[in-house]
C-alpha cells in the first residue's frame, strides 16, 4: 500500500477502528484519506478567502471555523 497523500493509513485505521470497525481494508484507509484530504483542501480554499477578504495572509482558525459552516 503505497503512501501518495498527506493522511497516513495508520490513522485512517484508528479513526474506523474508533467508531466501532473491527476490521478495515487496505482500500478502505485509502478511500478514507482520499476524501478527507479533498475535504481538507476545499475548506482551505475557502478559509483563505476568508482571510484574504479580512485583509491577511494568514490564515487563521475562526477562518477555518468559517469555512467549516
Amino acid at each position: 500500500m503505497a503512501k501518495k497523500g498527506f493522511l497516513s493509513y495508520n490513522a485512517m485505521d484508528k479513526i474506523m477502528r474508533e467508531v466501532g470497525a473491527e476490521r478495515v481494508s487496505d482500500d478502505a484507509k485509502i478511500a478514507l484519506a482520499d476524501v478527507l484530504e479533498q475535504k481538507a483542501r476545499e475548506l482551505s480554499a475557502r478559509a483563505k478567502q476568508f482571510a484574504e477578504h479580512a485583509g491577511r495572509k494568514t490564515i487563521t482558525e475562526k477562518d477555518i471555523q468559517l469555512a467549516a459552516k
